[in-house]
Parts: C-alpha cells; sequence; structure tokens
C-alpha cells in the first residue's frame, strides 16, 4: 500500500513540475519573442492578450505518465494494451489539431472531421459505450460522444480557469469509479488520472484569474479527449461492468460533467432561438451572463468550481449506491443537474451585456 501511495504521489507531483516548469519555460519563450501576431495569441473575455500555450504542459504531462508508466511496470506493456494505444493515439491527434487551429485558425470542417477520426480511432482500438448493447448504434454514440465533449469543452474554456477546474472535477469522479471498478492489474489507469490531475493543478496556477495563459485549442481538444475516453470507460460503462441498467449511466456522466453540459445546453438553445449557429463563438456563455450578473471573473470561477465540487461528490455518491447495490433516488441525481441548467439558464435571460 505505501508503494503505490508513494506510486501516485510520484505521478501526480511529477506531473504537476513538468506542468509548472513547462508553463514558465513558454511564457518566458513567449515574452523572448513577443506578440508577433493574432495567431500567437487568444484574444479573450478579459480583452487582454495572452499566449495560449498553456495545452502543452497538459500534453507534456500526459507523456510524462506514458513515460512514468513503462519505467514503473516494466513487465507490463502499456502499449501492449490496446485500449492505451486508444488513448495515446487519439489524445496526440487531438492535441496536434488544436496546435494547428491555434497557429492557422483551421476550418470548423477540418476539426469536425478529425474530432470524427479521434472517434473512429477509438472504436478500432475497443473504447465504446456499452448502453444500447447494439454495436452500429453503440459505436455512432462513441463518435458523438467524442465531438460534442471535445467542443463542449473548446467552448467552455472562455474564461480564466473554468475549463480546467471542470476538468479536474470530472476526472476526480472517473478516479473514484476507476478506483471502485478498476483491474488492479492494471494500475497504470489510476496513475494516468492522477498524473492529469496533477498537470491541471501545475496549469491552473497561471491559469486561474488573473491568468498569465491560456490552454488554448491544443488543450481544450486534448483534455476533451481525455475525459472522453475516461468518461466512457469508468461512467458511461459503469452500468454494464456492474449489470445494472445501463440508463443510469446517463445519470453519472451528465451530473459529473454538469458544468460543461448545463453551459453547452443554455448556449445551443439560445444561439438556436438567436437564429444563430451554436459553433460560432461569443460571449454569451453562462459564465458571461453571470458576469452581467455582477459577478467578477473570479467569483465566476469560485461558483464554477462549487458547481464542479458539488458534482463530483454526488457523482461519487452514484457509483457507490450502484456497486453497492443499492436502490439508485435516480430523479433526485437528476434534479441536481435540471436545477443548475435552469438557474444558469435564467440568468442568461434574465441579464444581458449593458449598452
Amino acid at each position: 500500500m505505501t508503494t503505490t501511495l508513494l506510486h501516485y504521489l510520484l505521478f501526480f507531483l511529477g506531473a504537476t513540475a513538468i506542468s509548472v516548469i513547462s508553463n514558465i519555460l513558454l511564457l518566458r519563450f513567449s515574452q523572448s519573442l513577443g506578440i508577433r501576431n493574432k495567431n500567437d495569441v487568444f484574444v479573450r473575455w478579459s480583452n487582454q492578450s495572452k499566449p495560449s500555450l498553456g495545452g502543452i504542459s497538459l500534453f507534456a504531462g500526459f507523456l510524462f505518465s506514458t513515460i512514468l508508466s513503462l519505467m514503473l511496470f516494466p513487465d507490463y506493456n502499456i502499449f501492449g494494451d490496446i485500449n492505451y494505444v486508444g488513448l495515446f493515439l487519439a489524445a496526440s491527434l487531438a492535441f496536434t489539431m488544436g496546435m494547428a487551429d491555434d497557429a492557422y485558425n483551421t476550418k470548423p470542417f477540418f476539426k469536425l472531421f478529425m474530432q470524427i477520426f479521434c472517434g473512429i480511432i477509438f472504436l478500432l482500438t475497443d473504447i465504446k459505450i456499452d448502453l444500447f448493447h447494439i454495436p452500429i448504434i453503440d459505436s455512432g454514440l462513441t463518435i458523438i460522444w467524442v465531438i460534442t465533449l471535445m467542443n463542449s469543452l473548446n467552448m467552455l474554456d472562455n474564461m480564466d480557469g473554468i475549463t480546467a477546474t471542470t476538468v479536474f472535477f470530472a476526472l476526480l469522479s472517473c478516479l473514484t469509479s476507476c478506483y471502485v471498478i478498476g483491474n488492479p492489474s492494471q494500475p497504470f489507469w489510476l496513475f494516468t488520472i492522477v498524473a492529469m490531475l496533477g498537470a491541471l493543478v501545475g496549469f491552473l496556477y497561471f491559469n486561474i484569474n488573473p491568468s498569465k495563459l491560456f490552454m488554448g485549442d491544443a488543450g481544450s481538444q486534448f483534455v476533451g479527449l481525455f475525459v472522453a475516453f475516461f468518461s466512457i470507460k469508468y461512467l458511461w460503462n459503469l452500468g454494464a461492468t456492474t449489470e445494472q441498467n445501463s440508463w443510469i449511466s446517463i445519470i453519472i456522466t451528465l451530473v459529473a460533467l454538469t458544468p460543461a453540459a448545463a453551459d453547452t445546453l443554455t448556449v445551443v438553445i439560445n444561439r438556436l432561438r438567436a437564429g444563430k449557429s451554436p459553433m460560432v463563438g461569443g460571449k454569451d456563455h453562462t459564465t458571461h451572463h453571470l458576469v452581467y450578473a455582477g459577478f467578477t471573473d473570479k467569483q465566476v470561477w469560485y461558483i464554477f468550481s462549487l458547481i464542479g465540487l458539488v458534482s463530483f461528490i454526488l457523482s461519487v455518491l452514484i457509483v457507490y449506491l450502484t456497486i453497492h447495490n443499492i436502490i439508485q433516488p435516480n430523479l433526485f441525481f437528476l434534479l441536481f443537474f435540471i436545477l443548475v441548467f435552469f438557474l444558469l439558464y435564467r440568468n442568461t435571460i434574465k441579464f444581458k451585456p449593458k449598452g
């Protein structure tokens, strides 16, 4: 047990250190070159130009966990695990596509194609949502989930600290479920999540308001893919793993990702009502409308952190009840998401930007 705890600390602190060091170097690099053109920065909610390089540190944390796993588990080749091959290939593709978008502002159809390809990689490496138990339907749902989550977290990345914090709590939910139902002979899944939590902490040090840098599309696309993988493995498929009603998986996943789901649903509804494309950017997210209501950027981060924390606690409770075959008060947990969505959506209707 002590050895395992030391492993956890090594992955977490090591990835945190890698993330912090990477971000420090990236900030110095961007300052030494200066801001040369609009492709080097994102002009964000704060109307301040800052480097959008934070995603590099998150991917570096993932690579660190891969290398450390190979060193600590020489008797188990993680690249002999088809699931890990799928994660590594799809994550690398998502990161590369995000980097290209940060640098060249790629076309939406190109991003969609690459997201679909990431989903296909999942299917080819036996990573699939098992909800309907009908291969073609579950395969389509898996690809849709990958696309939805990559775009949802990208859309949520509109204010300091919001996306990274949401991902942190979502991965904590996956970690808890992984710990309870995971295969003890494959501890690298746990360590991979722990390493990413460390990388997120290292990034948030520079991203919480007032931020010094943003994660960019390279970061949002990568973490979206990363969360998609582990949510499929340990949230979506929890029902199938425990021989419970598969529909409990929908509630678990929805609760764990409440901040992102509520924001995305709100934006899609409002933009469709206004006759606009849901995929076009804008300052009409739930986070923005909280500022219109009088909250500061930092207070908005506190609000979403609280929602994320409660989402994590409730998702852990659902997993516990499911694993122990206790009757789940499904309606109660679903009401949490409905309440959060209602309050955030109502706020977007009530408070508009001044002028």
